[in-house]
């Protein structure tokens, strides 16, 4: 969508179009965070892959994306509170 019919929308269709675009980045955020998790705990749980999990694997899968998320949700946290400061400083 171009600026000109963006300058065109009404102040209900802004808002929904940026809800719109604030959903879609939601989901390209779930889904990378998906994929790296599951490449970095694949790397270094996975020593040969086969048909299935042996018990060690799972638990240090598990115990990995446990630690990956964990490890997100503090920055994100971290980082959203930063942005706060910033925000109050202005």
């Amino acid at each position: 969508m171009d600026s000109l019919a963006v300058g065109n929308l009404t102040g209900s269709q802004r808002d929904e179009l940026m809800q719109q675009v604030k959903q879609q980045i939601a989901v390209a955020n779930a889904q990378e965070l998906l994929t790296k998790m599951t490449e970095k705990c694949f790397k270094k749980c996975i020593g040969k892959p086969g048909t299935s999990l042996d018990s060690s694997e799972q638990k240090c899968v598990a115990m990995c994306m446990d630690r990956y998320m964990d490890s997100f949700n503090l920055v994100s946290k971290t980082y959203s509170e930063r942005l706060q400061r910033e925000r109050n400083r202005m």
